[in-house]
């Protein structure tokens, strides 16, 4: 194997339950019914994707774009206050990546601006060696499209790599593109699906990093 490529959000930050909160709080404010069960359904998704299961639930007249708006809003307000809140393991496993001679990627559903600030913030931008976001591709996870993207920049064949992620949908998606979906839950637990498809399934990032560790 060369090659690591990581999920972001729920991987390298847990910034998936800072959304959930962000998602509820607005539509707490606007009476905005069962977001609690929408929004589980648009985890790793992109943008374009999460649009038409929020537009499902709610009418061809929601206004999405000013939803999103406000969510991000209160996400930057909640990080800004209390910081970006960082996986444990992450800098361990991604200096230990960098030392044993690793390419690394980074394949994200969530829109560039926001990607590249949190690596920003955390300092990790220089771990990796491409990144590729929500915003670059039509559809994202499920769908392989982000990690076959991820993989060419990289300059490596899929089977070649390992791929991280915490999501029903970001494992569907490296499973699709014929890589090693490695999953470490977040939000959602596998189910039997997840332990069909994932190569592996771990708690942490720390026990991760141990199994690599033995491979090398």
């Amino acid at each position: 194997m060369k090659a690591v490529v990581f999920d972001m959000d729920g991987v390298l930050f847990d910034t998936e339950i800072v959304c959930m909160k962000a998602w509820m709080a607005v539509a707490g404010k606007n009476g905005m019914p069962d977001m609690e069960e929408v929004f589980p359904k648009c985890i790793g998704l992109n943008s374009n994707d999460s649009r038409q299961i929020v537009m499902k639930a709610y009418g061809e007249d929601f206004d999405y774009p000013r939803f999103r708006q406000e969510a991000s809003d209160w996400l930057q307000a909640y990080m800004k206050e209390n910081g970006l809140p960082v996986k444990p393991g992450v800098p361990e496993i991604l200096r230990w990546l960098r030392d044993a001679g690793y390419t690394v990627g980074l394949a994200s559903s969530t829109r560039s601006s926001s990607v590249f600030s949190y690596l920003e913030q955390s300092g990790f931008q220089d771990y990796f060696q491409t990144v590729v976001t929500g915003d670059m591709v039509e559809h994202s996870k499920p769908r392989p499209d982000i990690y076959l993207l991820a993989c060419r920049e990289l300059g490596v064949e899929p089977e070649q790599a390992y791929a991280i992620e915490d999501s029903p949908n970001g494992i569907r998606s490296a499973h699709a593109a014929g890589m090693r979906p490695i999953m470490v839950p977040d939000m959602i637990a596998p189910d039997e699906e997840m332990c069909k498809l994932s190569f592996l399934i771990r708690k942490d990032l720390f026990e991760v990093l141990e199994y690599l560790q033995r491979e090398i």
